[in-house]
C-alpha cells in the first residue's frame, strides 16, 4: 500500500481503555450539551437523548465496527486478512463472517483495533454484517442501541 492509500484510510488507531482516559475525553461533550439553556438542568444521559447524540466511547466502537465492516466487503484499502482471521465456517452461530478471537499474551495488545472489535462484531446479526452499503449498517447499529443500551459500552 502506497502513503497516499494508508493517509486515506480512516482507522481509529487509538482508542482509550483506561477509565480516566475515558471520563476525560467525555467530559468534552459533557460541557458542548451544556451550552443549550433548554437543556443545562437535565442529566447528561437526557441530554444526549434529546440531542440524538451518542456517548464518545459510543461513536468509537460503532466506528471500529464500521471500519471492520469496510473491510469486510472490500470497500476499505486496507484488506481484511492483514489484521483478521475468518473462524471456521462449520462450527460458527449467526453469521459466516465471524472472526477469530486471538489470545494475547500482552495486555497492551488487547486495546489495539484488532482486538477490541472482535467480541462486538461476532455478537451482530446475520443481517447487520451482510447489508451492503455504510448507511444500511448504520440504521441496524441504530437498531441495536434502542434495543440494548449498553451494546457499545466497554466493560
Amino acid at each position: 500500500m502506497s502513503q497516499a492509500e494508508f493517509q486515506k484510510t480512516s482507522f481509529i488507531v487509538w482508542s482509550p481503555h483506561y477509565r480516566k482516559d475515558v471520563i476525560l475525553l467525555e467530559k468534552v461533550q459533557h460541557r458542548f450539551t451544556r451550552f443549550f439553556d433548554n437543556l443545562k438542568d437535565l442529566e447528561y444521559n437526557e441530554r444526549l437523548r434529546k440531542l440524538k447524540l451518542w456517548t464518545l466511547q459510543e461513536r468509537r466502537n460503532r466506528a471500529d465496527l464500521m471500519e471492520l465492516l469496510k473491510m469486510v466487503h472490500g470497500i476499505s484499502t486496507v484488506p481484511l486478512d492483514w489484521y483478521f482471521q475468518l473462524a471456521d465456517g462449520g462450527r460458527t452461530r449467526g453469521h459466516c463472517w465471524k472472526l477469530l478471537k486471538s489470545h494475547s499474551r500482552c495486555a497492551a495488545r488487547l486495546y489495539f483495533f484488532s482486538e477490541r472489535v472482535v467480541n462486538r462484531w461476532n455478537s451482530l446479526s446475520r443481517e447487520a454484517v451482510e447489508v451492503t452499503t455504510v448507511n444500511s449498517f448504520k440504521s441496524h447499529l441504530e437498531k441495536i442501541r434502542n434495543k440494548q443500551m449498553d451494546f457499545f459500552m466497554d466493560p
